[in-house]
């Protein structure tokens, strides 16, 4: 136990990871997490899929579940709003965040990659952690644990997981609380 933990006995994880794959209830736990605090902003990385029925259903659920007095951001833009004063963050998810980032930088085409898109997703990945690392206010952040199961036949696909398990690291690393989520229930993996 670390020391601050001795020193203020129930003092809450600045900043909180949630992992597990989909339908794990991750998302359902950040919003109890922060169920009772005040100012609470929800950073949507997800973005829209015009024509998707299915996702937008699942973007509804979402939403219905939230307090009524919570803000919603749609964004991957999320060094800025993790360096402001304010209330709590709660960001919906870190893999949505890293598919964006690597759209960006043209990760899913080899030559791409390996001409400097690679360079430029961990330069990203890193201003992203430095930013969590420094920010002034609570953040529980939620991302999808993919390095458990069937390796992918692609060399993309085999590319976004292993840039996600260094991701998920890199952020585990910066937390007070991480935690795997599997059919409901969270196992504490750490305490900082």
């Amino acid at each position: 136990m670390r020391l601050l933990d001795r020193l203020v006995p129930g003092r809450r994880p600045r900043r909180t990871l949630l992992l597990g794959g989909a339908r794990s209830g991750k998302s359902s736990l950040a919003e109890r997490l922060l169920a009772d605090a005040a100012d609470v902003t929800y950073v949507a990385t997800a973005g829209h899929r015009d024509g998707d029925a299915e996702w937008a259903e699942r973007v509804e659920l979402h939403r219905e579940r939230r307090p009524a007095d919570w803000r919603t951001v749609e964004t991957c833009e999320l060094p800025p709003l993790l360096g402001r004063n304010g209330g709590p963050l709660l960001v919906d998810c870190l893999a949505l965040w890293l598919t964006d980032a690597m759209d960006r930088v043209g990760a899913w085409e080899e030559e791409r990659w390996y001409g400097g898109g690679e360079r430029e997703l961990r330069d990203r990945t890193a201003e992203l952690v430095r930013a969590l690392a420094t920010s002034p206010r609570r953040v529980v952040a939620v991302s999808n644990e993919v390095g458990s199961g069937v390796v992918p036949a692609t060399a993309s696909g085999r590319r976004f997981r292993d840039e996600l398990g260094r991701l998920n690291a890199a952020v585990a690393d910066v937390c007070d609380d991480v935690r795997l989520v599997v059919a409901g229930r969270a196992l504490r993996l750490s305490d900082r």
